[in-house]
């Protein structure tokens, strides 16, 4: 995986990386010139529920969403934030406060202009309903002096608003539509007739099967987009993709882990494969253990299963080398990462005596006890391979686990999200800064009935306070302190056993100019991308 200089992102994740907006560039196309027209089928093995990414997290809502609804900026391969629907910003030099000047020009597909009022409900609207609940929880009001003048005001320093901006985090809905008063996470059109600013719009939405989007002719930047379609064809079966890229049926497969596919892909002469475009991803693989149900309560338990896996016989022997270990709760990439953790190498011996010290002697014919373990659904190298190995590996202490598979991400989610596991192997994003895709985890006020939230119920108030003072330091310095000690802390109580970064690559057929690769990849709008 491609990791940005330390430089670089210390330049990011202190407040100060963004004070004012600078019109720099996007990343250059490629050298012959790019041609309109043509539609482009990207491959998903992940099913979304709906296509409002305001109230959902994930790279299932967040591939369309990032298509349908525009945000205020988008950002560059080198984590420079650059205009969207907002063509200038200001940070506050005590980053309580966010100043955005939208564009004039900026219509939702209904021919509505864009306005401050819906940049101000949107963001409300995701404080209220997003699970990242530290992304915009500092935010207290949104000010409008003027239809294009929003001013995000905060209660205390938020080093992480600007990036909070993004296109898969803050997707402006329009308010004439949502702002009716009914449930945004159940509305009916975050399903139907779904109404955004972004260059595609929605012409067919089969969520296990496919979702179709046009281009918009009205779309604020001037001649984009290029293609005239982007379909997203739905399967979890990402051998089918894989055949179909081969055959010229699929041009991008996103998110690609599996070693096989790597290597082989790798010397076809009809595609490119990069790892770039996921640093601001920043995705960790790893096994939750949900620590309100016995046994898994007792920190001893979930240590002497960690000491029963080896984590490098994973990243080599499943995952063909492509995988680093991880050790902790941020990616090796992150200015915040240390190396001061609790580790837990493999030592079956140890982990039998550790079991037995806390009171689970082994039974009739060597078991102890009895526990589940699932795993997000659409890749197998990373999920359902791993949990099959650790399956195997605790029978040997005397654990007898059963693999359960869910249907599709929907029914998995809903399997988290209700706390209805044992253990969970599952693939979470670091998303850039701590505040939006790592506290989110371990905040005791975050245990919520829905997914990607704290579904661990893993509470301690020393960790609450470390992470909601870092949190609030606008210093870099000073906020890698505070996450030094959380880290150590999680890492010794453990209500995650962190396996390793997953491997992440686009594929694309060389038919394809300028394939994603900010920091946000395949999240990005896709307004840039034609065939050549």
């Amino acid at each position: 995986m491609s990791l940005p200089v330390f430089t670089r992102r210390t330049t990011l994740l202190s407040a100060t990386f963004a004070a004012a907006g600078t019109l720099l560039p996007l990343p250059s196309l490629a050298a012959d010139e790019p041609k309109r027209g043509g539609t482009l089928v990207i491959g998903s093995t992940q099913t979304p529920r709906h296509l409002n990414g305001a109230v959902q997290s994930g790279i299932a809502t967040a591939m369309p969403s990032t298509q349908i609804f525009a945000s205020p900026l988008r950002f560059d391969d080198k984590w420079n934030p650059q205009p969207y629907l907002a063509e200038s910003w200001k940070l506050a030099d005590d980053g309580k406060s966010l100043t955005l000047k939208l564009r004039k020009d900026a219509l939702f597909h209904d021919g509505k202009p864009v306005t401050s009022a819906d940049v101000a409900f949107s963001i409300l609207a995701i404080k209220a309903n997003h699970p990242f609940t530290t992304m915009m929880g500092p935010v207290e009001k949104v000010d409008t002096p003027d239809a294009y003048t929003a001013v995000i005001r905060m209660s205390v320093p938020h080093p992480a608003i600007v990036l909070a901006m993004s296109p898969a985090l803050c997707p402006i809905l329009p308010k004439h539509i949502y702002g009716d008063g009914q449930d945004l996470k159940n509305h009916p059109r975050n399903t139907t007739d779904v109404i955004g600013s972004g260059p595609f719009r929605v012409t067919e939405f089969k969520p296990s099967q496919r979702i179709v989007l046009e281009r918009f002719d009205k779309f604020f930047l001037s001649g984009k987009p290029y293609l005239d379609k982007v379909i997203f064809s739905v399967t979890p079966d990402l051998a089918s993709l894989v055949l179909g890229l081969d055959q010229g049926d699929v041009q991008m497969l996103p998110f690609v882990t599996l070693p096989t596919d790597l290597k082989r892909l790798a010397n076809d002469p009809k595609v490119s494969l990069t790892s770039k475009g996921y640093d601001g991803i920043g995705p960790l693989n790893w096994l939750a253990f949900n620590t309100a149900k016995k046994p898994l309560s007792d920190v001893q338990v979930r240590k002497a299963i960690a000491t029963s896996i080896d984590k490098n016989f994973i990243t080599k022997a499943l995952m063909g080398g492509f995988a680093t270990v991880s050790d902790g709760p941020l990616v090796a990439s992150s200015p915040f990462a240390v190396t001061d953790l609790v580790r837990y190498p493999l030592d079956l011996k140890k982990a039998s005596e550790m079991l037995d010290a806390a009171g689970y002697k082994a039974g009739a014919g060597g078991e102890r006890f009895k526990l589940t373990i699932d795993y997000l659904p659409g890749g197998d190298d990373q999920q359902k391979n791993v949990a099959e190995y650790i399956r195997g590996q605790l029978k040997k202490v005397g654990i007898t686990v059963e693999v359960r598979a869910s249907a599709d991400f929907p029914a998995w989610a809903k399997r988290l999200a209700s706390h209805d596991f044992d253990m969970s192997m599952d693939a979470v994003f670091n998303w850039g800064d701590p505040i939006i895709g790592v506290h989110r985890t371990y905040l005791s006020t975050n245990i919520k009935p829905i997914v990607w939230t704290n579904t661990q119920s893993y509470a301690n108030p020393k960790v609450d306070e470390l992470l909601n003072t870092a949190g609030g330091l606008i210093d870099a310095t000073q906020r890698k302190a505070y996450y030094a000690t959380f880290q150590k802390i999680v890492t010794d109580e453990l209500p995650i056993e962190f396996i390793n970064q997953v491997p992440y690559h686009t594929v694309a057929s060389k038919k394809v100019g300028n394939v994603p690769t900010t920091i946000w990849g395949p999240l990005s709008p896709l307004d840039e991308v034609y065939f050549k």
